[in-house]
């Protein structure tokens, strides 16, 4: 099993959210080595740990679990999308998505210096200056730390 940190914001797909629909596909992800990740390494019941961005309370607020391995994101071939791509096919999709499944909202969100103040989550990459990736991999035992706070 791997464990991954998505990002994520909470005014498009929030745990909230995604606790309500259940499931969803992670659609819109425009970065070549985030796709990569979705592509070719994420696996069914791996964990996601969810992870709000550009809102008042960033951080880690849950975890969810992929529901759905990798397929093609249809919003790129989707002209009225935002995320459309006029260089994605059908035959030739360029963009691909995984489906997550909601398991866990936490009982606070778990801030950047929550994270940066446990010495064991000192290499996760979320807290590296200059990380912009809105999909990481995460470790079992970063994983595990996280999961322990709540």
């Amino acid at each position: 099993m791997n464990y991954w940190l998505m990002k994520t914001e909470p005014d498009v797909l929030s745990i909230d959210k995604l606790k309500t629909l259940k499931e969803s596909d992670w659609d819109g992800v425009r970065n070549y080595q985030a796709r990569n990740f979705m592509r070719d390494q994420m696996k069914l019941k791996d964990k996601v740990l969810i992870y709000h961005s550009s809102c008042d309370e960033i951080g880690i607020a849950g975890i969810a679990e992929v529901s759905k391995e990798s397929h093609p994101d249809y919003s790129a071939i989707d002209p009225k999308s935002e995320y459309f791509d006029a260089k994605a096919t059908k035959e030739n999709p360029r963009w691909y998505m995984v489906s997550v499944k909601w398991v866990q909202t936490f009982s606070r969100v778990i801030s950047l210096d929550d994270l940066r103040s446990i010495p064991d989550l000192s290499e996760m990459i979320v807290i590296k200056k200059g990380n912009r990736l809105s999909i990481t991999p995460v470790t079992e035992s970063e994983y595990k730390i996280i999961k322990n706070l709540v």
